[in-house]
């Protein structure tokens, strides 16, 4: 099957490339003559089909150009004007491609009474007693009682494995993971710390919550590899009582009073 031609391999049509003036009174007519500047070329657009481009003068339009699309009839001498149109050249400011708000907001926009819905074929989500969510934390630790609620009873749906993935991925690689300058330069880590809150479910595989006040990690969902200097297990070196040391003074002494024989 041969390809449709595209417009570089249409011929060039001379009566349609001449009407400058033609483009040019179809653009003055239609914007007026104080925001149309000079001509800046013509191309074909298709048989007897051509568009020619004049500059556009407007101060809120810098770098955009009117485009007046021409057409000849077949054997015809005469020009019809299609359409006048501003569009942006090359240099042009023009505002960015559109991105639906789903796709714009990020974590942390949320503030108090904004609403955002979750999709309904969002993947990190799925319905509750289908089975494709981790039935083991059903046998472990939960907040969630009763228990049934960790397989979905309560919940039209619960968390994907994909979606639990990302979570865990998102939060090792945060503020509060085995990576961060604190954790390397701590001497304990999070398991080992008697601070840390254990949580139910996969997760508490690798993840618990911080209870120290004085750790910056309070009340956070740490990795278990995770560590910081308020750990528990922090020995402190005893300083010496100097009351326990004996002392020599050398700056005083007692007078002896010495008896007859």
């Amino acid at each position: 099957m041969t390809p449709p031609a595209t417009a570089s391999d249409v011929k060039r049509d001379a009566v349609l490339f001449a009407a400058v003036d033609q483009a040019r009174a179809a653009a003055v007519e239609e914007v007026g003559d104080a925001v149309v500047g000079d001509h800046m070329g013509v191309v074909m657009e298709g048989e007897r089909l051509a568009t020619h481009s004049l500059a556009c003068l407007s101060p809120a339009y810098v770098g955009w150009r009117w485009t007046v699309t021409l057409a000849r009839a077949p054997r015809a001498k005469s020009v019809s004007v299609n359409d006048v149109v501003l569009l942006p050249g090359p240099d042009a400011i023009v505002a960015p491609a559109w991105i639906p708000w789903s796709e714009r907001v990020r974590p942390g926009d949320l503030g108090p009474g904004d609403v955002l819905p979750t999709p309904a074929d969002d993947e990190r989500l799925v319905a509750g007693l289908t089975g494709l969510d981790d039935l083991e934390s059903v046998a472990s630790l939960s907040p969630l009682l009763p228990g049934q609620w960790e397989i979905g009873l309560g919940r039209l749906r619960v968390l994907s494995l994909l979606g639990r993935d990302e979570a865990a991925e998102r939060w090792v690689e945060g503020d509060y993971g085995p990576t961060t300058p604190m954790a390397r330069q701590s001497a304990g880590d999070c398991a080992t710390c008697g601070f840390m809150l254990p949580v139910g479910g996969p997760m508490g595989q690798v993840f618990a919550v911080c209870a120290n006040r004085m750790s910056p990690a309070d009340g956070r969902v740490v990795a278990l590899t995770f560590g910081c200097g308020a750990h528990s297990e922090v020995e402190v070196e005893a300083e010496a009582d100097p009351k326990s040391e004996s002392s020599v003074d050398e700056m005083s002494w007692d007078p002896l009073e010495l008896g007859h024989s």
